[in-house]
């Protein structure tokens, strides 16, 4: 699995980083979404398969191999 982020769409939300800790973060000074892991380890794909699903800006996109 390789994620992908459009960090134009995000809303500062926080919703994946909620889910999705190791994976994702935000910026202190915007609260915009940075993606720690691009190609997160199998024991990640639940948490970052929900991060990309509860997203309000549908600013993730998963590709999966």
């Amino acid at each position: 699995m390789r994620v992908e982020f459009d960090e134009t769409r995000c809303v500062a939300a926080g919703q994946c980083a909620m889910v999705a800790p190791d994976v994702f973060d935000q910026r202190e000074d915007d609260g915009v979404a940075i993606v720690l892991v691009t190609e997160p380890g199998p024991e990640h794909f639940d948490e970052v398969r929900e991060a990309a699903a509860v997203c309000p800006a549908a600013a993730i996109h998963l590709v999966e191999r």
